[in-house]
């Protein structure tokens, strides 16, 4: 951006100095006799200081001011003048103040980059060091001998004698060196002060008396000589020190050439480039570094030859890459008088603006900004293309065929002016086609097409030598056209006349002028014509479309939507309706019909399409990301669309690709605004400092540029799983399958993407991929889990309903493409068939050796075929060996047998007079023996049950060994001896089991009676013990001594009510019946027995102290159970609020161990598991050898109810739950003893009974929602994985859960336990 202004010469003489006063935005201009202020907004003087009146300066115009200075502290700026005077000049009292003087006169003043030290060098060249004040610091001379304080010890290593000197020889070192050559004609001989950007040090280029040579030294702020450089022939006086300390940049006038050189603080060369000049042909006034040491100003002029005054100034801006200099503008100003460069100076606020003072009273203020010129096509044709300015080169690389880093290219143009700027057509079929602006303001049009001359200004660069076969597609020059100016602006002073070039159309450019006033542009239109002469040159018309109110400082273009985007200095956006038949200008409005205004001015912005809407994105220099007016995010570095996608690099060193098709404004806002980072496939981590260069459209690589100028080329996980997605849409299998294997992306993907659409094309997917040895990689690949929900799960909303298929993927897949090939061509995509066979699920190892089997009984004769011994090498390669070989045995084809084992490593004497006894065997025992050596017990089984009745011992053996009975039952007859014996067998295998019920029903069946009795008395069925003694026909005592033995094991059971029945049916001892059911506490029952035998004296006897004292053990139960749960109760509520004022005391010093803590970053996950488990761990070589028994006793001894004990609040609620289970049990005991009570009147005792159980009811229900809150109900969060975790991240989140949390096994204590409310256990008439 150009801002310019013309100011009439107001006072006589020329300006001489210029100064920049950033806080009032004005701009202070030294002259003949005085000092002016300009306003370049309004382009007027506002303020005006004639020195002469003052009497300063002599009025016979032999003084002259020699250095002005703004101090913004003072409010005031500091004017030395030749004749030794130091003065002040206050901007609010408009007085002039004299500081001091010198009376030898001042040649140089130069304030410290902190301005809290002037450097002052007088007419007898002294140096004065004095504070801001104006106290001085020190003096001293110039020109001393000394080399300074940091002067080289040298010990003699690397001498010149020493030193390998090539073809030259050692008689190099004898030469004397020759005289340092004095300071070149043009030399004003005028020393030059440059400070270092920390103002520690500054350095003084000056001509030395005694040898006439320019000389440069360091001082420091004490003006101690540092350094002094060393003897360099032709030294000029242009000097600069880099602001960031390590160069100090100055000219050398060579023999054959002219280059910018480098020294080091301690004096030594370190570098240097080359001016694009010839020797003698121009001088260097100025070198100048802008605040942030990344561009280097040269300004040079011509050297007035034959006594012609006239000479052309120029200005260079220089920058470096990858230890590569680039000439990227070159300004010239002609060699009119009025437009002569005086004095030019950096901003110190805003690095890339440089102000210009001219001779005729005209000011230019330049903005700069970092592009990357590149073209926009997305279709395979587009080159993706990047060209670079270098001079009068431009350096193209063609990302699509190779990454070449710079300085190196693919190719070059070369023009025969330095170029200013570069423009790609913006046009989806031609977007490979490029321009070239050239500071003689002249368009070079470079196109693509079928040119078979090759072009002379277009050569391969330095990185396609002879070593490559493949060379780039090249452009050829199609004509180079003047631009035909009006007159008035012919005449203009700007050498950059037009900013902003852009190629709208195959024959017309926009472009922005700067217009007059300076507040104001123009949009131009220029259309290519073809001169009618016939010369080489053509010419482009330029008309002023539109006039701008406002300052136009960036322009953006989208060829889809045909609309041009300008902003505004004044930060304001505007729609440029360029095609329309009347071009117009409309504000930019958003989607709620509101002009849009950025927030901060954007140095890069682009038109996009968000949700539907065309909205404008911007980036500030402050890393400030705008979509329309709405900040998006403060982090990014740098941006770039490609098709729907936004792709962002950020100050976290990450890059993030971003689909905008289906996100709104605000989502975007939300995802970028937020402190996460996710851990999905839109996110991938950079080299700190890398910005986006360019995305190669569909090979889908993102090239990014490092700090340093090198390249790196990624492919971003969205932008390839994206394209992956369209191709597999388009059934383009074939270009997905080679990206994926490239990229090493899961080829399940091809199927889970779609899986209805892919097995309905796996012919089309055959046909294209068409290579038996990728469709056995993709076959290999095959997984049964979908990574479209784990690995690749899309960050987009999936339209595509799910659709479930039977069965498992892998053996659907392997079906559905073996049926495919058979169909197709079976004999070619034979090892693909085995592939299918062996990758199922259960393999099918025999259907395979059975195909290779048939290919070598009948080898087909066709040329693409694949023969026995090549499918069998497969098949090798797929299975082990000897698992083929046990799979070749077990087809019972010896033949195949045989062509496997001669594959394997086996010893034929070994596996040969095996395969001849099984040949000698009957078929069935034959494969008996096979499947028994082959462990296939089960199918042994079956061949040997078909070998006779004299192999039933074997038989029987075989079951017995493998525990095959229920198999041998299936193949025994039942009803005969086979079966019986088989059935005796498996009940006794069962009573070893100790399964002892299922053996007795297996006895019975049997016949085996006795066996089953002992069985069924083990296992305490006294229902069929009874029915076996009736099959054996016990006598009715045997019978009763058997009732008595099992009614003692039942009341041990507790089952007193089945007893009784056992002593009062079989036994007849209705008295002893009585007594258990009212141990038992079956009131009723023993109510039944006593009035059915007529015993009524047991009632008094028996049935009253009973009810009694089943009374007073409940109710003393049910004390001590209500006494225990409140003071558990009580010491939880303690417990509680302890932990909770321990976390909070401790949450600093004990982060680590808090597992919800937000107050670690990421690198605090690198913890020991020490340091997790707490100093309550255990020795894990004891526990792990504990049996599962002991661990639960171990766990319950964890947790313990001794106060203070680590997890005391877990024992506590263990017990508090035990608690209430054991009391709600009750409800049916107390329910029938209270129904007892009130039977016999006992009134009293069993409203008492019921009130005091439904205290204790009432109290627990009351409790469970205090004890159980729903903090202790959350189960443990999982732990961290993904692809961002590290091993130690990982492992301190499952010691974190292990610690902190309960195990899963006690993840019941948590949950409360459960009361039934719907039993009604209360009689009403108690109440």
């Amino acid at each position: 951006r150009t801002q310019g202004c013309d100011v009439a010469a107001a006072a006589p003489g020329s300006p001489q100095a210029l100064c920049v006063r950033p806080d009032a935005g004005t701009v202070l201009v030294a002259w003949g006799s005085g000092i002016a202020e300009l306003d370049p907004s309004s382009e007027q003087l506002i303020n005006e200081v004639s020195l002469i009146e003052e009497g300063f300066l002599p009025e016979d115009g032999s003084g002259h001011i020699v250095g002005i200075q703004d101090l913004p502290d003072q409010e005031s700026v500091c004017i030395v003048t030749s004749t030794g005077d130091v003065i002040l000049y206050n901007f609010n009292t408009h007085q002039l103040e004299c500081v001091g003087s010198v009376d030898s006169g001042l040649s140089i003043m130069s304030w410290s980059p902190d301005q809290e030290l002037v450097l002052l060098v007088t007419g007898q060249e002294t140096l004065i060091m004095m504070t801001k004040e104006f106290e001085p610091v020190a003096e001293t001379s110039l020109h001393q001998e000394d080399f300074g304080e940091g002067k080289f010890i040298t010990l003699g290593w690397g001498r010149k004698e020493t030193q390998f000197h090539g073809s030259e020889g050692k008689q190099v070192a004898q030469l004397k060196p020759l005289g340092v050559q004095p300071a070149l004609y043009w030399d004003d001989h005028r020393p030059r002060v440059t400070w270092r950007g920390d103002g520690q040090y500054f350095a003084v280029s000056s001509v030395c008396p005694k040898t006439g040579a320019r000389k440069i030294r360091v001082w420091n702020r004490e003006l101690a000589l540092q350094s002094t450089s060393e003897p360099v022939s032709g030294l000029e006086m242009a000097l600069s020190w880099k602001p960031s300390g390590s160069l100090i940049a100055s000219t050398q006038s060579k023999p054959h050439r002219h280059d910018v050189v480098f020294f080091e603080k301690n004096g030594l060369l370190h570098g240097e480039f080359t001016l694009p000049f010839c020797k003698d042909q121009i001088k260097v006034n100025e070198l100048l570094w802008n605040s942030d040491s990344t561009v280097l100003a040269v300004w040079l002029e011509d050297l007035q030859k034959d006594g012609s005054p006239d000479h052309n100034t120029y200005i260079q801006i220089w920058t470096v890459g990858n230890y590569h200099w680039y000439l990227k503008q070159s300004l010239d100003f002609g060699s009119s008088e009025n437009s002569q460069v005086v004095d030019l100076t950096w901003d110190s606020e805003k690095p890339y603006r440089l102000h210009v003072l001219c001779q005729g009273w005209h000011y230019l203020c330049y903005d700069w900004y970092w592009s990357t010129d590149h073209s926009t096509g997305e279709d395979p044709y587009d080159q993706a293309l990047v060209a670079v300015i270098d001079g009068n080169k431009v350096l193209v690389t063609a990302f699509q065929q190779s990454v070449v880093p710079p300085p190196m290219c693919s190719f070059h143009l070369q023009v025969s002016h330095p170029v200013n700027q570069i423009v790609f057509l913006q046009s989806p079929q031609k977007s490979n086609d490029l321009a070239v602006l050239d500071a003689s303001s002249r368009i070079s049009v470079y196109r693509y097409g079928h040119n078979v001359v090759k072009d002379e200004m277009v050569k391969l660069g330095a990185a396609r030598g002879n070593g490559y076969k493949q060379f780039p597609v090249m452009p050829y020059v199609e004509k180079t056209y003047r631009i035909k100016f009006e007159a008035d602006e012919e005449t203009g002073i700007n050498p950059l006349r037009l900013q902003h070039l852009t190629w709208v159309q195959d024959d017309t450019f926009l472009a922005i002028s700067c217009s007059h006033p300076s507040s104001k542009s123009v949009i131009h239109h220029l259309t290519l014509t073809s001169s009618k002469n016939g010369d080489d040159e053509g010419c482009m018309k330029i008309r002023n479309a539109v006039t701008v109110d406002g300052q136009v400082v960036s322009l953006c273009y989208s060829p889809k939507t045909r609309m041009v985007a300008l902003q505004l200095a004044s930060r304001q956006v505007l729609k440029y309706l360029w095609a329309s038949p009347v071009a117009t200008l409309e504000p930019w409005k958003n989607g709620n019909g509101h002009p849009v205004w950025f927030p901060h001015p954007c140095v890069q912005t682009t038109l996009a399409t968000v949700d539907g809407e065309v909205v404008i994105l911007g980036l500030t220099e402050r890393s400030r990301f705008f979509i329309n007016d709405m900040e998006i995010a403060s982090n990014i570095t740098s941006f770039a669309m490609y098709e729907e996608f936004l792709l962002l690099t950020t100050h976290a060193h990450i890059c993030r690709c971003i689909s905008l098709r289906d996100t709104s404004l605000k989502e975007l806002q939300t995802f970028l605004s937020s402190t996460s980072i996710p851990n999905d496939e839109t996110v991938r981590k950079v080299e700190r400092g890398s910005r986006i260069v360019a995305v190669v459209p569909q090979d889908i690589k993102l090239i990014l540029q490092m700090p340093r100028g090198n390249l790196e080329t990624v492919y971003h996980r969205a932008l390839v799983m994206a394209q992956i997605r369209k191709w597999l849409d388009r059934l383009m299998f074939k270009d997905a399958f080679k990206c994926m294997r490239k990229l090493r992306v899961n080829l399940n993907f091809i199927h889970d993407h779609n899986p209805k659409v892919f097995l309905d094309n796996v012919e089309t997917f055959i046909k294209q991929i068409d290579s038996v040895n990728y469709i056995n990689l993709f076959l290999t690949e095959l997984k049964e889990n979908d990574i479209t929900k784990t690995m690749y799960p899309s960050s987009t909303s999936n339209t595509l309903s799910p659709v479930t298929l039977d069965g498992k993927k892998v053996d659907r897949i392997c079906d559905v493409m073996r049926a495919a090939m058979e169909k197709i061509n079976p004999h070619k995509y034979c090892l693909s068939i085995l592939t299918c066979y062996v990758k199922k699920s259960i393999p099918e190892l025999e259907t395979a050796l059975q195909r290779v089997h048939e290919l070598r009984e009948s080898a087909p004769s066709m040329s693409n075929s694949v023969s026995a011994e090549e499918a069998l090498n497969y098949l090798l390669f797929l299975v082990d060996v000897n698992e083929l070989y046990d799979h070749s045995l077990g087809t019972y084809d010896f033949d195949l047998v045989i062509m496997v084992a001669e594959k394997s490593q086996k010893d034929p004497k070994e596996y040969l007079p095996f395969l001849n006894n099984l040949k000698k065997m009957e078929i069935n025992y034959q494969r008996y023996t096979i499947d028994k050596y082959l462990k296939r017990y089960k199918k042994a089984l079956i061949h040997l049950s078909k070998c006779g009745p004299e192999h039933f011992s074997e038989f029987l053996t075989l079951v017995k060994d493998q525990n095959l009975y229920t198999d041998a039952l299936k193949l025994c007859l039942i009803g005969t001896q086979e079966h019986k014996d088989v059935s005796i067998l498996y009940g006794e295998y069962l009573s070893a089991k100790q399964d002892y019920e299922l053996a007795g029903l297996i006895f019975a069946r049997s016949g085996d009676f006795e066996k089953a009795i002992e069985a069924f008395l083990v296992c305490n069925n006294w229902q069929q013990v009874l029915c076996m003694a009736a099959q054996l026909e016990y006598s009715e005592n045997k019978i009763a001594t058997l009732a008595r033995s099992m009614a003692g094991q039942l009341v041990e059971r507790r089952k007193h009510a089945e007893a009784a029945v056992l002593l009062e049916q079989y036994a007849k001892d209705y008295e002893e019946a009585i007594v258990l059911l009212l141990e038992g506490a079956a009131w009723e029952e023993a109510l039944r027995l006593i009035y059915k035998y007529n015993r009524l004296d047991i009632l008094e006897t028996n049935l009253r102290p009973s009810i009694l004292e089943a009374h007073r053990r409940h109710l003393m139960f049910l004390e001590s159970q209500n006494t225990t749960f409140v003071r558990h109760r009580q010491r939880l509520i303690i417990v509680r609020e302890l932990k909770q004022q321990a976390q909070q005391g401790h949450l600093d010093e004990e982060a680590p161990e808090v597992l919800e803590s937000d107050l670690f970053s990421e690198t605090s996950s690198i913890m020991t598991a020490s340091d997790m488990s707490g100093k309550y761990s255990h020795s894990n070589s004891r526990i792990s050898s504990r049996s599962s028994k002991n661990r639960r006793k171990a766990e319950r001894k964890r947790h313990s109810l001794k106060e203070g004990s680590p997890l005391e609040d877990v024992a506590l609620l263990e017990a508090l739950g035990e608690i209430v289970s054991s009391v709600e049990k009750l409800k049916d005991e107390v329910h029938c003893l209270l129904k007892a009570l009130v039977l016999f009147q006992y009134d009293e005792e069993a409203r008492e009974l019921q009130h005091v159980f439904r205290e204790i009811l009432e109290l627990m229900e009351g409790s469970i929602p205090e004890i159980w809150t729903s903090v202790t109900q959350k189960n443990p969060a999982p732990p961290v994985l993904g692809p961002s975790s590290t091993a130690n991240s990982i492992m301190a989140s499952f010691q974190q859960q292990r610690s902190v949390t309960s195990p899963l096994q006690d993840a019941e204590l948590f949950m409360p336990p459960k009361i039934d409310k719907i039993f009604r256990w209360r009689l009403n008439i108690l109440e």
